[in-house]
């Protein structure tokens, strides 16, 4: 039987600990009592934290009885992330907690498979939570006051998400579609090229967008590594060049990983490599204010890449490519990269994109598996879509 589990810091949050167990038993479900505090407590718990620190890679002993209290968070934040995983009974997770708190338990969290309900009760869920939800499904709720003893505030505040946690655990999706999932990276920029090749392969495939900002990569490639996908069609590679330049949605090093790890089809393109992500006008780095940069929106101004730019990205792409063993196809539109690099347009620059193409062609190798294709098509052009479309399907099929 799935069960709710219910984590906190019982040495500091021990009473609306066992309130909130409390709310979502009287719904009927069955809870678990965690405990992931990092000094001693008469609280009692269903899962105590020494269980919980023995999950550390060092033992016990590297979590509990340390003085310094951030180093103890830290570790038990591990552990927790270790254990959480392991056990194949949870039907949701919720948690209580303040800085510490929240940072361990969320780190469990990330954890867990997309789709498990999680929610955070926490001091910190007003402001900046990229930290403690990452990529992942976790819904922060703010406790509005501390969490330091039950108030008739808190007491509501705990009810509701007893409320909503209760509900998710009760009313789990049923999935009705039979279609093998794919990932699809977009931004504004290549809108036009993605949306019709999502149109093209919705009969067969169900079709899972990703915006290309930073995040939306990483989510496309965890999925992939949790076997949640069935191949690529990532037209939208723009979060190596934030990554490379400074720009504010960078992806990470591990950018195209799992199409590595995975060997899953993957049709990729260089969609919107002619430019780098920075807040408003007045967040662009010194360095950068000569650059042609364009007003996306008053909070947005993008970044002309180079051409030195382009071939280091085209060099950074084409190696990574070149480890993967599974079927690769990549997609080089010589007509322009974005809806802002065509004849024309802001970022219009023929010399940066033939770096950005000689790059990639200069470094990618090729094998029966993995080919380069260019193609005498601007990337939103309908036939480029196309072309994507017929080839993912090709390789798909082997």
């Amino acid at each position: 039987m799935k069960r709710v589990y219910v984590v906190g810091t019982a040495d500091t949050k021990g009473e609306e600990l066992d309130y909130l167990a409390g709310l979502i038993a009287d719904q009927g479900l069955s809870v678990v009592r965690v405990d992931v505090g990092t000094r001693p407590t008469d609280g009692v718990a269903d899962v105590t934290a020494s269980e919980v620190a023995a999950f550390h890679p060092q033992g016990t002993g590297a979590v509990l009885g340390l003085d310094d209290r951030g180093q103890a968070v830290a570790a038990m934040a591990q552990a927790f992330a270790a254990f959480l995983p392991t056990r194949d009974d949870i039907g949701a997770v919720i948690g209580i907690g303040g800085g510490g708190g929240t940072s361990i338990i969320t780190a469990g969290m990330r954890e867990l498979a997309y789709g498990i309900p999680k929610l955070m009760v926490s001091t910190l869920a007003s402001g900046d939570t990229s930290p403690y939800v990452g990529i992942s499904d976790i819904v922060m709720v703010p406790s509005v006051t501390d969490l330091a003893g039950l108030n008739d505030l808190s007491r509501t505040i705990l009810n509701n998400a007893a409320q909503a946690i209760a509900g998710m655990a009760q009313n789990p999706p049923q999935r009705r579609d039979a279609r093998p999932s794919i990932g699809l990276t977009m931004f504004g920029v290549t809108t036009p090229c993605v949306t019709a090749i999502a149109e093209r392969l919705k009969d067969d495939f169900d079709c899972m967008v990703f915006h290309a900002t930073g995040t939306g990569g990483r989510t496309m490639e965890k999925l992939a590594d949790s076997g949640m996908l069935t191949g690529f069609i990532d037209i939208t590679t723009t979060e190596i060049c934030d990554m490379l330049f400074g720009g504010v949605l960078p992806a990470t090093e591990d950018r195209l990983g799992a199409v590595a790890r995975s060997g899953l089809p993957y049709v990729g393109s260089v969609g919107a490599l002619d430019m780098v992500n920075f807040w408003a006008p007045d967040t662009v780095p010194e360095r950068y204010r000569d650059r042609t940069l364009y007003k996306h929106n008053p909070n947005v101004t993008l970044m002309r890449t180079s051409a030195d730019e382009c071939r280091q990205i085209g060099t950074w792409i084409a190696r990574k490519l070149n480890e993967c063993d599974g079927p690769v196809r990549f997609l080089i539109p010589e007509k322009g990269v974005s809806a802002l690099d065509i004849e024309g347009g802001a970022f219009f620059d023929p010399d940066a994109d033939d770096a950005l193409f000689s790059a990639i062609a200069s470094t990618f190798e090729q094998t029966d598996d993995r080919r380069l294709v260019r193609l005498p098509l601007h990337i939103n052009d309908p036939a480029f879509a196309q072309h994507a479309a017929d080839t993912f399907l090709q390789i798909a099929k082997h």
